[in-house]
């Protein structure tokens, strides 16, 4: 590099330091506004652009000081460890879009497949065979119920957050049991229940981004994503599932983890996405990515330990919409969560933390044998049932789009609920009343076989709709999209697909609250963001 090119550059740099600083705070998010008067301070931080950087934006950021670890392809951006006294310099550049901080996020079946109509796709044949769908959690055990005819039907390994690709948390493989384990642990003559997950023969790829406390960052799942899209052809991936999350700081415009599940979306990938486990602070509540409009958005149900569907309730750890800032209608369906039985991870931290959640042999067995089943609460387990179902709907129908899998998924979701439900915590003796609504329930609970029965084609996309309410009726109303699918006929009209008893004229304590349309009672307090509010008991025993 010419030394007069490195003059310019300095020269150009100290003039967007003396420019006004109020354009720039609007490209830095939020919770990095706090760092930008501390000296001899170095932080990760994602620099978002307007068009790919070229060398000259990398050069740039090295003479503030930066250090580039990672070039992102699913969107312009990359990861940079900067100075905080130079964030208002970057945020200044003409082709920066956003600056955000490198984020912590964290990871949130006998019954299950009946319940939500599986078995009836089973006997057509339908199990996920020749699909992949990417799992992105902590991990996936070698586990016998993921093999078919002695092969492992995990068929490839990544970590992006140190060098072991074993599940030390226990989180991704119970995950992956509820999308594709096939009972080979829990079937045969021996054996009173059986253990199957929604597609039992699909292949699975798994990317590794939290660590053995279920911990993990935005670069890590950005990166994970983009390595879904470049596999996609070689492993047929057309489903990917993220049973994590964290808060929302930002528009879904600027949030980088919501921009990578978006580039997946348009790559043909139908992403399924965790809601939330924040229902008991109230509306609002929607973790990212799980408030991008583009992606499935997946609350919990309790399906009260038995088969049938009639008794169902939502699980008041649900989290609620709308989004926070965009008011986003989420989630767009709900499928059972809690108390799920599914894989265990032998030693992982989570079975030692919940002894007690390790299934002994004798509830499925006739044997003494070692178990191999553990049981987790939380939508970080309903949302691989909605990836399981959406495998079996591409590999009856190869050609749908992840527009009309989301499409199909919540037009014939189960609308018949209970106008509320009460449930009280076993633990604290806390009750909870859950009002059924589009904020709470979505589209309603999902139903695999009327998926499977449908042939409607979404020929626009599937955004899920922005929301606005109206103080003088005291009701929220959705906002009519005309470049969505929603609405456009009979076929897609909003009565169709989320039905007619979801739109209620709210009493003040349902809409009118500041808990719901407010931002100061709910939102950036430590008591909704802690990691144990997001990620905490419900995701161990939650049973309410």
């Amino acid at each position: 590099m010419k030394k007069w090119l490195r003059v310019a550059i300095v020269a150009s740099l100290a003039l967007f330091a003396n420019s006004s600083a109020s354009a720039q705070v609007l490209k830095i998010a939020p919770d990095l506004l706090g760092l930008l008067n501390l000296n001899n301070l170095f932080t990760p931080v994602i620099v978002q652009y307007q068009a790919p950087p070229t060398s000259l934006d990398i050069l740039t950021l090295q003479l503030l000081g930066g250090v580039v670890n990672q070039t992102f392809s699913a969107f312009p951006a990359v990861l940079v460890q900067l100075p905080a006294v130079n964030l208002l310099t970057v945020a200044n550049i003409a082709n920066v879009t956003y600056l955000s901080p490198d984020r912590s996020l964290a990871g949130m079946l006998d019954n299950t497949p009946q319940t939500v109509n599986a078995p009836l796709a089973w006997q057509s044949g339908l199990t996920g065979t020749g699909i992949g769908i990417a799992v992105i959690d902590s991990g996936i055990a070698n586990h016998p119920d993921l093999q078919s005819n002695g092969l492992s039907r995990v068929v490839y390994h990544q970590s992006f957050n140190g060098s072991s690709t074993s599940d030390l948390y226990g989180h991704g493989t119970h995950v992956a049991g509820i999308i594709g384990g096939n009972g080979n642990s829990s079937t045969g003559q021996n054996y009173i229940r059986t253990f199957k997950g929604i597609a039992p023969n699909v292949s699975l790829i798994d990317l590794r981004v939290l660590d053995q406390n279920g911990a993990g960052s935005d670069s890590m799942v950005i990166a994970a994503i983009q390595k879904a899209i470049s596999l996609k052809t070689k492993y047929n991936i057309r489903v990917i599932n993220l049973s994590l999350g964290r808060a929302i700081y930002e528009s879904y415009h600027f949030d980088p983890l919501c921009r990578a599940v978006q580039a997946a979306w348009k790559a043909g990938i139908t992403v399924v996405v965790a809601a939330g486990n924040l229902g008991r602070n109230g509306y609002a509540t929607i973790t990212s990515p799980g408030n991008t409009p583009e992606v499935i958005t997946v609350g919990a149900m309790k399906n009260m330990g038995t088969p049938g569907r009639g008794d169902d309730q939502i699980a008041s750890y649900s989290s609620r919409g709308p989004s926070f800032i965009d008011l986003v209608a989420k989630p767009d369906l709900v499928a059972p969560g809690n108390l799920t039985n599914s894989l265990l991870a032998s030693g992982s931290t989570l079975s030692t933390q919940y002894p007690a959640n390790v299934l002994p042999s004798s509830y499925y067995s006739t044997t003494n044998a070692p178990s191999q089943y553990f049981r987790l609460s939380g939508t970080s387990m309903a949302t691989p049932v909605v990836s399981g179902a959406a495998a079996l709907l591409l590999q009856k129908s190869p050609s749908l789009t992840p527009d009309t899998v989301k499409a199909r998924l919540m037009k014939t979701a189960t609308k018949s609920f209970p106008a509320y439900s009460t449930a009280t915590d076993p633990a604290t003796g806390a009750t909870y009343t859950d009002t059924y609504n589009l904020f709470t329930v979505g589209a309603g609970y999902l139903d695999i076989n009327a998926a499977l029965a449908s042939t409607d084609s979404a020929t626009k996309p599937a955004l899920s709709p922005v929301t606005a309410y109206d103080a003088g009726s005291g009701s929220a109303y959705i906002i009519t999209d005309n470049s969505a699918v929603w609405g456009t006929s009979a076929v897609w009209g909003t009565s169709a697909v989320w039905g007619t008893t979801v739109f209620v004229n709210g009493t003040s304590a349902i809409w009118g609250s500041s808990a719901v349309w407010g931002t100061s009672a709910v939102w950036g307090t430590s008591a909704v963001w802690g990691t144990s509010a997001v990620w905490g008991t419900t995701s161990g025993n939650g049973e309410n």
